[in-house]
């Protein structure tokens, strides 16, 4: 066996060969390897890391590992790594005639640890009120009991915590900046059980959770419980892309028992767990694989969601001009400022709320690098005559808000004009994108691109990602982004984010992000006899005029800026006074070309 050095970079881990192996490379003898998976550190996308820890394993088996070897790669967390990952690691292994082993009663890590090992979080959960969730629990578990009729189950297992959030209409801490708490949800045609630890459970959510019938359990014991649906003949709907290899394993391994104990009593044929979709005979445990009900349901957000999201946007729009006025005269006045200090006073003026995330900004080279979040011993300082990038976001009660602003103090240069009115057009060009039901979000990818096309130019990630109503910032199933792979359909009532960008490598960074929500779009012909739809916008903040160059603008995109800029004015000037007030006057007057 030998050791690889785990490392974090981006918010993503990867791993250093010892360099002991160009030793053991030297001998003629046949090398065993285990290749201990410890864990992966997810960030921006589950996807990209995923995508990463693939790479990894591709590289290390074809350019470290010689023919000769046999190599074992130890997968230690099932918890850690969904059902579809192991078995894609499990292929690709394969194929060099390698093996994926499943350690089950060994943690590597936890045994270097020991006791050092950090406390796992303890804060209450809280109850998300009606008058935000807008639907109440036993509605939720109703609808879904009904697709889980007509897939032919009698139960699920729900691991995602923002699906168990928002279906049970809770709300926690446990996960920085996003306010979920570690859980796992089994639901029932007849009842429910939420697994987690009960010293979190406060006397509010304990009625709560019972006027649903809900019961609750030891959060380690989900494996016990997920055997016991097999034993009493459950046929359990397992979404593989989402719940962990550990739950789908002991659920294959039941039902193999379960079925062997029934050959041994009726001296029967060679029925086997097969994973198949097929209905269950009645009392017969069988897996049936579908995508989970509750993400697509969480996706849609109510009246009373959409009403809480542009409400909160409207906060963060005043705490948001309140910023941007006091950096701006600190930044006149020859002040230096740090990317961190940055961050810090954005978090002051978003204080008075509860539960934000962490703000991220990049200056100059740093705004290139398209997730960089500051930290206090490596940020650089804020440049007045660079390009800043600010990404940033809070979490209220009501909603959760996700915006990018790039701004420039002192003169641009021409090449960043023409970068920054280019994401601009692109940024309108999708805001006002019409198009039939039952289209998926790939399918406007382009929109926001064609601009950066025509002179040849891109940027390497999605345009836009699904937000959670004061939930995660990031969620799907719903998507717009370049990758293919999602056929997931906007519709009527869902939020994502349209944020085009150029980055240039160390050299600037430029974004533009608000978020929008898909609404139904009344157009003189209805081709087909098919709904249209459009977007809502539900971020107002100003988009800094003299970065624009408006001789490449038409008249239409124009009109489109002056119009934004008179609604921002007229939906977040009330909130604000004294010089924020100023500042959002002189930020939101309309084009005129010869001052720009």
């Amino acid at each position: 066996m030998f050791l690889l050095c785990q490392c974090e970079i981006f918010g993503f881990t990867y791993w250093k060969v010892d360099p002991f192996i160009k030793y053991l490379f030297g001998s003629s003898h046949e090398i065993e390897f285990e290749f201990v998976i410890t864990s992966l550190t997810l960030c921006y996308g589950i996807g990209d890391a995923y995508g990463l820890l693939i790479f990894i394993l591709q590289w290390f088996l074809i350019f470290i590992v010689p023919d000769r070897a046999l190599c074992s790669v130890l997968l230690r967390r099932q918890f850690l790594f969904t059902s579809d990952l192991a078995e894609e690691l499990k292929q690709f292994i394969s194929k060099k005639n390698h093996e994926l082993v499943y350690l089950y009663n060994s943690n590597l890590v936890d045994e270097i640890w020991k006791e050092s090992r950090p406390e796992t979080p303890n804060k209450p959960v809280r109850v998300h009120d009606l008058k935000y969730a807008g639907l109440d629990v036993a509605s939720k578990l109703s609808s879904r009991r009904s697709e889980l009729v007509k897939a032919g189950s009698s139960a699920i297992i729900v691991s995602a915590l923002d699906e168990i959030a928002w279906l049970l209409n809770l709300r926690g801490s446990d996960i920085p900046h996003s306010p979920v708490v570690y859980a796992y949800l089994i639901v029932e045609i007849d009842g429910a059980t939420l697994f987690i630890d009960n010293s979190k459970i406060t006397e509010e959510v304990d009625d709560h959770l019972k006027k649903a019938n809900i019961e609750i359990k030891p959060y380690n014991s989900i494996i016990s419980e997920t055997e016991n649906l097999a034993a009493r003949g459950a046929a359990l709907w397992l979404d593989t892309s989402s719940v962990n290899a550990a739950i789908v394993n002991a659920y294959k391994a039941a039902c193999d028992k379960y079925y062997q104990n029934y050959e041994n009593k009726h001296k029967t044929g060679n029925k086997v767990f097969d994973g198949s979709n097929e209905k269950s005979d009645v009392g017969v445990p069988i897996a049936v694989h579908k995508l989970s009900p509750v993400s697509l349901a969480k996706a849609i957000k109510n009246e009373t969601e959409l009403k809480g999201m542009q409400d909160c946007h409207l906060w963060d729009a005043a705490a948001l001009a309140q910023f941007w006025d006091w950096l701006e005269t600190k930044i006149t006045n020859n002040r230096v400022l740090t990317e961190v200090e940055v961050s810090d006073k954005l978090l002051e003026f978003r204080s008075k709320q509860d539960g934000f995330f962490d703000t991220i900004s990049g200056s100059g080279p740093n705004g290139a690098v398209i997730h960089y979040k500051p930290e206090p011993e490596s940020c650089s300082i804020v440049y007045p005559n660079k390009l800043f990038l600010l990404d940033s976001g809070a979490q209220y009660v009501a909603g959760t808000t996700d915006i990018t602003r790039t701004v420039h103090f002192g003169k641009p240069t021409a090449r960043e004009k023409e970068c920054f009115t280019r994401v601009l057009q692109g940024h309108i060009a999708l805001d006002q994108a019409v198009f039939p039901e039952d289209t998926p979000g790939f399918v406007l990818d382009a929109f926001a691109r064609s601009f950066l096309w025509k002179v040849g130019l891109d940027y390497r990630h999605g345009t836009g990602h699904g937000v959670g109503a004061a939930l995660n910032v990031h969620e799907g199933p719903q998507s717009i982004s370049y990758r293919y792979g999602n056929f997931t359909p906007l519709v009527n009532g869902m939020i994502v984010s349209n944020e085009p960008g150029y980055y240039e490598d160390h050299a600037f960074g430029i974004r533009i992000e608000n978020l929008l929500y898909v609404r139904n779009v009344e157009t003189p012909n209805r081709f087909g006899g098919i709904q249209y739809l459009g977007f809502e916008k539900l971020t107002y903040v100003p988009i800094q005029i003299k970065l624009v160059d408006v001789s490449l603008l038409s008249a239409t995109e124009i009109d489109w800026l002056n119009n934004y800029h008179s609604v921002v004015w007229e939906k977040v000037s009330p909130l604000l006074d004294g010089s924020a007030r100023e500042w959002l006057w002189n930020n939101t007057r309309p084009i005129i070309s010869e001052s720009v």
